[in-house]
Parts: C-alpha cells; sequence; structure tokens
C-alpha cells in the first residue's frame, strides 16, 4: 500500500518551519517502500529549498531517515543538531520564501485542469494551494474513487 503525503507545506512544527513536517513525511514514506507514484522522497521544489534555506545536506537528512525511521520531534532535533541555519530570521525568512512561491504556468494550468477547475484566476496562486489541490486530487483518485 502507499500513500499520498498529506501533511501540507504549509504546516510547521515545534521549529517553526514551513515544509519540514511534509518532507519528514514524504522521506519516511519513501524509507518505508510506501510513497505513492509520482512524489519524490526529496524532489528539487519545496524540499530541496528547505535543505538550502535552512543549511542541512539532502542526502544526509535522506539517510538519516532511511536509517533511523525517526519520529517526528527526532527529526527535528536532527535538524537542530545538522542545519547551519535555525535563527529565528533564517526561519522566518525560509517561512516567506514557501509562502511566497509560486508555480510556472504550465504547472499551475495542469493542477487545475487535473482538478477540474478553471484557470481563471478564481484560485489563489501559491504552491501551497495548488500543491494542496493536487495532493487531495491524488488521494481522491488512489483511496476515494
Amino acid at each position: 500500500m502507499s500513500y499520498v503525503p498529506m501533511i501540507s507545506s504549509g504546516v510547521a512544527g515545534p521549529l517553526g518551519a514551513l515544509h519540514l513536517p511534509r518532507l519528514w513525511l514524504k522521506l519516511s514514506l519513501e524509507a518505508a517502500g510506501k510513497l505513492a507514484a509520482g512524489y519524490p522522497g526529496l524532489g528539487q521544489g519545496y524540499d530541496q529549498m528547505t535543505c538550502n534555506q535552512l543549511g542541512f545536506d539532502a542526502a544526509a537528512v535522506t539517510a538519516f531517515v532511511k536509517s533511523s525511521k525517526p519520529t517526528y520531534p527526532q527529526f527535528e532535533a536532527w535538524v537542530k543538531q545538522n542545519a547551519k541555519k535555525l535563527t529565528k530570521a533564517d526561519i522566518h525568512r525560509h517561512n516567506l520564501a514557501i509562502l511566497g512561491y509560486c508555480h510556472d504556468d504550465a504547472t499551475r494550468k495542469g493542477i487545475l485542469s487535473a482538478s477540474g477547475l478553471p484557470d481563471d484566476g478564481s484560485v489563489l496562486p501559491g504552491a501551497i494551494d495548488l500543491n494542496n489541490l493536487d495532493d487531495w486530487q491524488e488521494f481522491h483518485a488512489a483511496v476515494l474513487k
């Protein structure tokens, strides 16, 4: 059985960094061989942005999750020990980047089309909102249909 990662990039854990809980979930599902097709454990979008902006290595975090299968608090503890940019200002800058990111036109159009929505400006254009729509559509197709 595989799972669509249903934690939004707009969610933060105790550390306060957006997307970190979703990254943990995706890496954890991948390590268990349960991540839904089409989802990378650590992709080039928000995942890599989070690694870069908080200052930890993508390969190292992937290896940690694969070998340790941490709970979310254990994952955050690893981030605290390994990230080089975790001041309140660093986390704030990271969160603003996550909140302000918009997909390119083709990605937006594809997500809206798959969800049966018009690309007429009526849906918020931020990537978090569009990714949520995409996840809900994938979850519906995989589980509820």
